[in-house]
């Protein structure tokens, strides 16, 4: 679709009579806080708007929209800007982080957050009743996106994904109208809200239920790369006969020398078991003996652990920097799979990337929620995904498509290489009422710049 001409119709007056009902702020590219607001985590792409809406509350986002609108504009939205697709060049976008508030219901075991929040905030609020929710592995990601997104995390076999435990959602759809998505009201959107992303408005607001999980079992188990075969090996035959109440995965490191990385982990290939397991410490302990005999371990952090400590499972990077993110679902991991995934990311390589995962699904990520969603990926036993610094190629990827099911993950993709991406998510039928709730909602395409899903009549 193409862009109007953005200068023209975003003259100071316009902007100065938005500005005056917002409770929050206007900045054009001419401002000097204007670069600070659209700072995100990943630095591969950068957002360059006409107008950003630092954005306090609902209305706010609203007023945002139907000016947007009006002029025919794109809106793009920030919270954290962890999964950049397609950066938004023109338009408005809405920067939501100020809108962080999180409140914790014990008695319901129920969370709501605004649209700014981030994990760490409904961990450590959650906790202090004894209660999860369906985080991903980083503490610093938005709650918002990510949930949307379907989002897979430590207590993914046990409790599936974080979209299928959403029980209503507040959103501000192309209108400029604030709905409220339930199982009741606005069935479709609801549907189509937990596993479509940001592609039907601004979540301005989510509830969502929380997990009686006080305490893990869990920690990552670290080994040199050159026992990478064996480690690979083993924890692949070790997930065929792990429980639904262990989740894991496999990275394959390849960090930096750099002061902020550990000295063991420092320019060198590493085996990272990541570990959590929702039952008793020593069954925990049962279950994790055959990885820990399966090589030397540079470091051993598996063990009980408040589940408000769940970042030091996979001990994410903290800081912004640039990264393609890529992945694709498999089928299976056996010996030919793993055998081609060392030849292309093991210790003699040459491989590229920062980071190559194998996480574990089936269990409950492999049933289908309750109140039917969108989210796709439910039919593999494993998503493969990398993370590669600028000028990365998937080269693993496309080694490694004779064991994938032909799906992608959405929320495993940033990076502008994979905006048009969306359609290799969902299969045929769910794309296609994607589609169609799409064109109900936001017929003019107006949330397009991320990985998008058009209207269709």
């Amino acid at each position: 679709m193409a862009e109007r001409p953005v200068r023209s119709m975003l003259d100071k007056a316009s902007v100065d009579r938005l500005a005056e009902r917002l409770k929050g702020k206007t900045l054009t590219p001419e401002d000097t806080r204007y670069d600070t607001e659209l700072s995100g985590f990943n630095l591969i792409a950068r957002h360059r708007p006409a107008l950003v809406v630092a954005a306090l509350t609902t209305d706010d986002v609203a007023a945002a929209v139907s000016f947007a609108a009006g002029l025919g504009l794109p809106v793009s939205v920030q919270a954290t800007g962890h999964g950049i697709a397609a950066p938004a060049t023109g338009g408005v976008l809405i920067s939501t982080r100020r809108m962080n508030a999180v409140v914790v219901d014990p008695v319901t075991r129920t969370a709501y957050v605004e649209a700014g929040a981030r994990w760490h905030q409904v961990i450590e609020s959650a906790g202090r009743h004894g209660l999860a929710p369906l985080n991903g592995s980083s503490p610093l990601v938005g709650v918002v996106g990510y949930t949307l997104g379907g989002g897979l995390g430590p207590l993914g076999r046990r409790y599936g994904f974080a979209a299928d435990h959403v029980v209503r959602a507040e959103i501000v759809t192309a209108d400029g109208a604030v709905r409220y998505a339930g199982a009741d009201a606005h069935p479709d959107l609801f549907w189509a809200l937990r596993g479509g992303k940001g592609n039907f408005g601004v979540v301005t607001g989510l509830w969502f239920r929380l997990m009686p999980v006080r305490r893990l079992y869990g920690g990552g188990l670290y080994f040199p790369g050159e026992q990478s075969a064996r480690v690979l090996d083993t924890w692949s035959r070790w997930t065929a006969t792990v429980p639904e109440e262990m989740t894991s995965s496999l990275a394959l490191l390849r960090l930096p020398d750099v002061p902020d990385v550990p000295d063991f982990l420092r320019g060198r290939l590493a085996a990272h078991i990541r570990i959590a397991f929702t039952g008793t410490a020593q069954e925990g302990e049962r279950l994790v003996r055959p990885l820990r005999a399966a090589g030397s371990a540079l470091l051993d952090s598996v063990a009980e652990m408040p589940y408000t400590a769940v970042a030091r499972i996979h001990q994410d990077v903290t800081h912004p920097l640039p990264y393609h993110e890529r992945n694709i679902v498999l089928r299976e991991l056996g010996a030919a799979a793993t055998g081609e995934l060392l030849r292309v990311a093991g210790p003699a390589s040459g491989c590229g990337d920062t980071m190559v995962e194998v996480r574990h699904t089936g269990g409950a990520l492999g049933r289908p929620a309750d109140v039917p969603n969108a989210v796709g990926a439910r039919d593999g036993a494993y998503i493969l995904s990398t993370l590669s610094p600028p000028g990365g190629r998937d080269q693993v990827l496309r080694a490694m498509e004779p064991w994938g099911t032909g799906r992608r993950y959405l929320n495993f993709l940033a990076g502008p290489d994979t905006a048009t991406a969306t359609a290799e998510c969902f299969d045929a039928p769910t794309l296609a009422r994607l589609a169609r709730v799409k064109a109900a909602y936001d017929p003019e395409n107006t949330f397009r710049h991320h990985h998008n899903i058009a209207p269709r009549p």
